[in-house]
């Protein structure tokens, strides 16, 4: 069985005891989590889309990690025109492992 779910703007297609790391979400290392954005619930050939969600379906997660992605550098040049700008940034996620999916 398997879900496509929405979280953090991104969408995921997820089994159960797949790990996944997605948006920061507030909660707790070890707590479970329920995913009601469910946008649609397969298994084999039986395939239940939402319209936009699938009314009663949910995935149960649960936290294993809070944590940051590696440094994304940013260097911005025009050049002749002395101008060099230099960044980085490092994006919160949380690292989540699917316990079941209901639908």
């Amino acid at each position: 069985m398997y879900a496509v779910i929405k979280t953090g703007g991104k969408q995921y297609r997820v089994i159960a005891g797949q790990k996944l790391k997605i948006e920061q979400i507030t909660a707790d290392i070890g707590q479970q989590v329920t995913l009601n954005e469910v946008l649609a619930v397969g298994s084999g050939e039986d395939l239940v889309l939402g319209t936009p969600f699938v009314s009663g379906a949910s995935v149960i997660v649960k936290v294993l990690a809070q944590d940051r992605h590696d440094k994304v550098r940013i260097f911005k040049m025009r050049r002749r025109k002395h101008y060099q700008k230099r960044q980085g940034h490092r994006q919160n996620y949380t690292e989540i492992v699917i316990e079941s999916i209901n639908g």
